[in-house]
């Protein structure tokens, strides 16, 4: 028999936490550290924003594979693949002497982390049951996550002003060692009979024999050209017919991996699980959420250094406080969703976040740290943290553990997204308002424009959470999964299976019991 994790979940949780405020701080520390990188390495300057957006273009891409490839092939293995790629890369991109060595290793990073993020999440809502203990890792890792991106930005203007700009990808290798040391090294899949030995081996033998690999390549090339045509509008433009023909294949591949998807009996992503009001809710949730989050951080750290004239190390000190309040509203948020659902937590947090941005709108060239920028950053951090682990509570709320991977890597996908869609589309709207002026009070009127739009997606996050998200939680569905790639007994139905995947399961079972015999 397969015995589960739970008898080390604390190990798990600190494992995958560690691993997902590695994630979150690398998406944060190099863009400060960006103009000592150009003048290091020789970077041209329409170049260098490829060091941030590559990571962006393979993360993004891969996420949907790297959380299917977990509930297929082990989160624990996939994990600690996608740790040490990630590893290996950061440091080779600190050690980088050409642009292309550290564009390479940055890809790289993105690589890995698509593979870990969505089996760290996984792995996480397998060990835990829905309930007070899921709510509390959940929060636990929605806290490291939020810490992991604030602290990025301090981490990368203090590396950078007082050692090197290397440091921000070497910083990241004590963070993954003290994952890998954590993560127990027993997974929840061992102390098999050699039944189930038997069994496991002919179910991946049939899983083989059709993977979904025209989905995987449809999902990958889709979501990488979409990824692609929004973060090279800083250089092409919407309007161009570069962009809008980027765009247009990204949507006609996503079409068709929709219908793939629709018709194959092991989708990637199976269609089925969009139509739950958790995770369809939450996925919309965490876009729109993401979109607000990455753009303030975007804007509040330009309005502070090219405005106020911080260097990069008084820039980094001045997140703290909206650090402090990530945290306090991620706790705030597993007090109150461990007691009721997450659509509790979700709505006032999303009004509070976009409070807090309107606030932030109302900046000033003339302005300073405590009168315009203290009090909002409170306000706004409670509230995003408010949102955050919640929402990471509704996307898995309801699903199976045999596609906690696959729900994971949507939920990622989204978030992801969310960012480079919300970041490229608002800069663009704070461009056009600032008309080209570099001077601090055009600056100051672009900035402003585009937090205020940002105030507004937090406000439509609002809006989903109480159209979409529903108001009681689903009937608990029992133990969850092991971790590893396929369990010994067969697995319920979900409610949302279409009967084509339900024929599709009873054939993998009629084979196990030709292979018993």
């Amino acid at each position: 028999m397969y015995r589960n994790s739970r008898g080390r979940p604390g190990r798990v949780l600190a494992a995958v936490a560690v691993a997902q405020f590695v994630f979150a701080l690398d998406m944060s520390v190099v863009n400060v550290a960006l103009p000592a990188i150009r003048t290091d390495l020789g970077f041209a300057p329409l170049d260098l924003s490829w060091v941030v957006h590559v990571y962006a273009l393979t993360f993004g891409g891969l996420l949907l594979l790297g959380g299917r490839a977990g509930d297929l092939y082990g989160r624990r293995r996939l994990l600690l693949l996608g740790l040490a790629v990630f590893g290996l890369c950061s440091l080779g991109g600190g050690l980088a002497q050409e642009p292309w060595q550290l564009v390479a290793a940055r890809a790289g990073q993105g690589v890995g982390a698509a593979a870990a993020a969505p089996a760290a999440l996984a792995m996480l809502t397998t060990t835990f049951t829905e309930g007070p203990g899921r709510v509390r890792a959940l929060g636990v890792w929605s806290a490291t996550n939020a810490a992991g991106g604030a602290l990025g930005v301090l981490a990368g203007g203090l590396l950078t002003e007082y050692a090197s700009w290397r440091w921000v990808m070497l910083v990241n290798l004590p963070v993954v060692a003290a994952a890998l040391a954590l993560l127990p090294a027993d997974g929840p899949a061992e102390a098999r009979s050699e039944r189930s030995e038997r069994s496991e081996r002919a179910v991946r033998s049939v899983r083989r024999e059709r993977p979904d690999v025209l989905g995987a390549v449809l999902a990958t090339a889709g979501i990488g050209l979409l990824v692609f045509g929004v973060v090279r509008t800083d250089v092409r433009g919407w309007g161009s017919p570069v962009t809008l023909g980027t765009l247009a294949a990204a949507l006609a591949l996503l079409v068709a991996f929709a219908v793939t998807e629709a018709r194959t009996a092991a989708p990637l992503l199976r269609p089925g699980l969009l139509r739950s009001r958790w995770v369809a809710g939450a996925n919309v949730l965490v876009f729109l959420a993401a979109a607000g989050q990455f753009t303030a951080f975007y804007f509040v750290s330009l309005y502070l250094q090219q405005v106020l004239g911080l260097g990069a190390a008084a820039t980094g000190l001045a997140f703290l406080p909206f650090s402090a309040g990530l945290v306090a509203g991620t706790v705030l948020a597993t007090r109150v969703v461990a007691r009721r659902t997450p659509r509790a937590a979700l709505v006032p947090g999303a009004v509070l976040a976009a409070a807090g941005l309107a606030w932030f709108a109302l900046i000033s060239p003339d302005g300073a740290f405590l009168t315009d920028v203290l009090g909002p950053s409170l306000v706004t951090s409670v509230g995003t943290g408010l949102v955050l682990a919640p929402v990471a509570a509704a996307g898995t709320t309801g699903v199976a553990a045999r596609e906690a991977g696959m729900a994971s890597g949507l939920l990622n996908s989204s978030r992801q997204l969310g960012g480079c869609v919300g970041l490229a589309a608002l800069a663009t709207v704070a461009a056009h308002r600032t008309g080209g002026a570099t001077d601090p009070a055009a600056l100051n009127d672009g900035y402003a424009t585009g937090l205020a739009v940002t105030a507004g997606l937090f406000v439509l996050a609002a809006l989903v959470a109480v159209a979409v998200l529903p108001r009681r939680r689903p009937e608990a569905p029992g133990l969850p999964d092991p971790l590893g790639p396929v369990a010994e007994s067969p697995v319920a139905e979900s409610p949302a299976e279409s009967s084509a995947e339900s024929s599709a399961r009873n054939r993998v079972e009629n084979r196990l019991e030709g292979t018993r015999s």
